[in-house]
């Protein structure tokens, strides 16, 4: 068997930041206890990596968006314990549900006439008390289909709970006066950034996600929110560049004088966009600052190398990822900051 060599790019992942995290969020939803979305691969950080982490943790209740996220995530907990936010659609979804014994969540009538028509079993179900993107409307709440429903979590979803909105009030009571309504075990509405509204949010579950993998929603979890994800990149080139010379695309930086730079194996694909570029952010290695030069390419970004003259090929940098801090400088979201990380870093 042929072994590539080693990569140029690593995702480190801080495990016990990450067991740290849901074990604060557990806490501060108070009598609830804390569930963990782990769609889109984990915020983007693997769930081979990351589930095993928050399942040993003590998180119990695990969401998914997708069905095609369902097999990897039934690798590493009982399928009793995973849910599926976009509910089942079609006769197919519904056999995939009660075949692996995952429950769906019931976003319309539609839905829960076809997971009754297919057996039914116990479900959540969504109410949408403002975000509408998915959800009953609080008026659908009493049909005949819904009454059919076995029902877990009553859950809905906070629109605006980065923000201090009275849109959350209203959202909170919306849900509150559905537990007369909807025969169901429990409440959920938190997410992380409801978390950091305080108890009231909480109900019975809460859901965070970002939070989970490094990401501040609201400044009251700032405090308490570890970094996960740790990217390093490791310097392809190092050469000089004359005064007068340009860097990369557009030339859009120009040497003012002789200079040592160096070319990271790092870039847009790689989820390292061009909002990087041209802002005065720095790669560092040991505590040393070295500034971008000129866009960021598809593969490489160039780097000013005046700070630390001593590293040569192969040295490895670390990239600046604590996703509030980047969200400032890049423009992004948390959110988007770790979900379009590339499958390079990931190895």
């Amino acid at each position: 068997m042929i072994v590539p060599p080693p990569p140029t790019l690593r995702l480190v992942i801080d495990s016990e930041a990450l067991a740290a995290n849901w074990r604060t969020l557990d806490r501060l939803s108070g009598t609830a206890r804390a569930g963990a979305a782990v769609k889109a691969d984990c915020y983007g950080l693997g769930v081979a990596r990351c589930l095993p982490v928050l399942r040993d943790a003590g998180a119990r209740d695990f969401f998914v968006a997708h069905w095609s996220e369902v097999a990897a995530v039934l690798e590493h907990v009982p399928a009793g314990q995973v849910a599926v936010l976009h509910g089942a659609n079609s006769a197919e979804e519904a056999a995939y549900a009660t075949a692996t014994g995952v429950r769906p969540v019931i976003n319309s009538l539609h839905q829960a006439r076809v997971w009754s028509e297919a057996g039914g079993g116990l479900c959540h179900l969504m109410i949408d008390t403002g975000i509408h993107r998915l959800g009953i409307r609080p008026e659908q709440a009493t049909d005949p289909a819904i009454a059919a429903l076995d029902i877990g979590v009553l859950m809905s979803h906070l629109a605006s709970a980065d923000e201090d909105s009275q849109a959350n009030h209203a959202q909170l009571a919306a849900l509150g006066a559905l537990r007369q309504v909807v025969d169901a075990r429990e409440l959920s509405l938190a997410n992380s950034a409801g978390i950091g509204l305080g108890h009231d949010y909480a109900f019975d579950l809460t859901r965070p996600g970002l939070a989970l993998y490094g990401g501040v929603p609201r400044p009251e979890l700032a405090g308490d929110i570890r970094q996960v994800a740790y990217l390093e990149a490791a310097l392809i080139q190092v050469a000089d560049l004359r005064a007068g010379e340009s860097v990369g695309y557009n030339g859009e930086f120009t040497a003012p004088a002789n200079m040592r730079v160096g070319t990271v194996s790092l870039g847009y694909a790689d989820g390292f966009l061009r909002s990087w570029g041209g802002k005065g952010v720095a790669l560092e290695s040991e505590g040393r600052r070295l500034p971008i030069l000129g866009k960021v390419s598809m593969d490489m970004i160039v780097i000013g190398l005046a700070a630390a003259p001593d590293l040569a090929v192969g040295d490895w940098l670390d990239v600046p990822y604590s996703l509030p801090a980047a969200s400032k400088v890049t423009g992004l979201s948390q959110y988007e900051l770790l979900t379009i990380l590339g499958r390079r870093l990931k190895g």
